[in-house]
Formats: structure tokens, C-alpha cells, sequence
């Protein structure tokens, strides 16, 4: 019987998990399939305070592990494939064996939603990003043309955020206007460095060959022309989806699949807590995902204490 199981080791688990360390509680963390999560997958992480030259991504989030785990929490590689939060202890199916546990903290994290086009998942970290705000200052995209895709509100912000490094933005969104809220879409089309492309799809990122991104293919889907475009960069900015699959059914979720917290960080369920990205379809970035899993780390305790557990 675990008092405290992390599902996920982003930045809000192992905050989490460093936390309910520091308590006293030996919390587990279940890594899953992604251990680290999406950080790991950010070559240089420039805006993580404490680190003036950056940090690798993969290094922050191993260093994180290594100060969780030196106040007593334990990691476990193995997948939750489902969970009932019906009644408590609580009952988790890792790799096909049950894990009970008297408080949950779900951090599992979101998975950007990828084109599907040739080259985006060979170039990813290599001039294709997810994140603006995580890789836009990168000097490899400073003074040079860039090309965001998507057409919402976090399209939008990515584009005039790289205006401030890129030479130009050009905005590719698939309709005839963008689907962000009239003052982001009015704050985008007025900047003189944003170029809209519009009714167009990316269909290919380049160059595979040279290993580094130079350029889209783009197809116009009223007309069907083809035609190409150099950049330094693709910015995907065409949504989230949050890794809460399993919790279908168990918690409270939104019509995205959010979680949706209620007191702080605990869900509808008491004794399950959430933190990071999972619940967060605003912020995204790692020192909120750190500070969300310090709270329900806190409330956690807090729920068992006054259990006297």
C-alpha cells in the first residue's frame, strides 16, 4: 500500500514527488511511457530560473529525479493502464499488476498535436518546435524567416512572441480567418512582421537531408497549388491533447479532456490531486507545471494528515 503515487515524471510529478519525499511519505512515480515528459524533448531550456546559460532538457529533468529521489521517492518505468478511483485505497493496473494507494497526484502531462507531414517528427528539435515561448530566442531563429502554424489563440501568441526575433512570420492557417478572439487576431494581423498565408496546409517540413529545417511545401486546399517556402523554423501551434485517457470515467474532466480541479488541486474525487499540463490549457510551461505539482504535493499531505495516515 503506497501512501502517494505520482502518475507522470514531468516537471509537476517530480516536483511532486520531491515534495511528498521531503514529507516523509516515499511517494512512487510512475513514470509511464515518456519518462521526463515532453521537456525531454526541448534541446535548451532558456526560461527555467536558476539556469542564466540554459539547460538541456533531458538534464533538467534528470536532476530533478535525483533530488526527489534523494529524499526517498522511488521510480517505476511501468504504464498505468487503468485506474479505479471508486472507493479508496485506490486501485492502479501497472503493466498488468495492481498498485494500491491511499492518495493519487495525477501529472501525466499533454502531447502537442503534430501535422502528420513528412519531416516534422525527423526535424523536431532541429528547427521544427511546439513552443514559442520555450525555443523562439534560440539564435538559430534570430534574423530569419519563420512559419507558424495554426490559427487560434495560441497560434497567434506564438507569432507576435517570434516577431521580436524572427526577420518575418508568416501565419499559415487552413480557413480564410483565423479562429483566435477578434484582439489576438487583430493584434497578429496588424503586426507589419506577420504574414498570413491563408487557405493553405504545410504538407512537408524541409530538409531532412541537410538535418536542419529550411523550408515548407504548402498546398492552397481551395485552389490545390503547390508551393514552397523558406524558413528557419516551423512553430506547430495547433493544440494539445492531455494525456488523460485512462481517467475517463473516473474523474472530472472537460470537454477537451482536462482535468478540471476544484479546491486547489484536488479533483471531484478526494484524495486524488492534479498538477501540470494535464489541467492547464493556459500556461504550459515548466515552472508552472513545478509550482502546480508543489501544490498538490501540499494538498496531498495535508488530506492524509488530517486522516491521521
Amino acid at each position: 500500500m503506497e501512501k502517494v503515487i505520482v502518475i507522470g515524471s514531468g516537471c509537476a510529478g517530480w516536483t511532486a514527488a520531491l515534495y511528498t519525499a521531503r514529507a516523509n511519505l516515499q511517494p512512487l512515480v510512475l513514470a509511464g511511457q515518456q519518462p521526463g515528459g515532453l521537456l525531454t524533448t526541448t534541446s535548451i531550456v532558456e526560461n527555467y530560473p536558476g539556469f542564466p546559460e540554459g539547460v538541456d532538457g533531458y538534464e533538467l529533468m534528470t536532476r530533478m529525479q535525483k533530488q526527489a529521489e534523494r529524499f526517498g521517492a522511488r521510480a517505476s518505468f511501468g504504464s498505468v493502464e487503468a485506474v479505479d478511483f471508486s472507493k479508496r485505497p485506490f486501485a492502479l493496473t501497472v503493466d498488468g499488476e495492481k498498485v494500491e494507494a491511499q492518495t493519487v497526484i495525477i501529472a501525466t502531462g499533454a502531447s502537442h498535436r503534430h501535422l502528420g507531414v513528412p519531416g516534422e517528427d525527423l526535424l523536431e528539435t532541429k528547427g521544427v518546435t511546439y513552443c514559442a515561448t520555450c525555443d523562439g530566442a534560440l539564435p538559430v531563429f534570430r534574423n530569419q524567416p519563420l512559419v507558424v502554424v495554426g490559427g487560434g489563440d495560441s497560434a497567434c501568441e506564438e507569432a507576435l512572441y517570434l516577431t521580436r526575433f524572427g526577420s518575418e512570420i508568416h501565419l499559415v492557417h487552413r480557413r480564410d480567418k483565423l479562429r483566435a478572439s477578434k484582439i489576438m487576431a487583430e493584434r497578429a494581423l496588424s503586426s507589419p512582421k506577420i504574414k498570413p498565408i491563408w487557405d493553405s496546409a504545410v504538407t512537408e517540413v524541409l530538409d531532412v537531408k541537410q538535418d536542419k529545417v529550411t523550408g515548407v511545401k504548402l498546398k492552397n486546399l481551395k485552389t490545390g497549388a503547390e508551393s514552397a517556402l523558406n524558413c528557419a523554423g516551423v512553430f506547430i501551434a495547433i493544440g494539445h491533447t492531455p494525456n488523460t485517457e485512462i481517467f475517463k470515467g473516473q474523474i472530472e474532466l472537460d470537454t477537451n479532456g482536462f482535468v478540471i480541479p476544484k479546491k486547489g488541486t484536488m479533483t471531484n474525487v478526494p484524495g486524488v490531486f492534479v498538477a501540470g499540463d494535464c489541467a492547464d490549457h493556459i500556461y504550459r510551461q515548466a515552472v508552472t507545471a513545478a509550482g502546480a505539482g508543489c501544490a498538490a504535493a501540499i494538498d496531498a499531505e495535508r488530506f492524509l494528515a488530517a486522516q491521521n495516515q
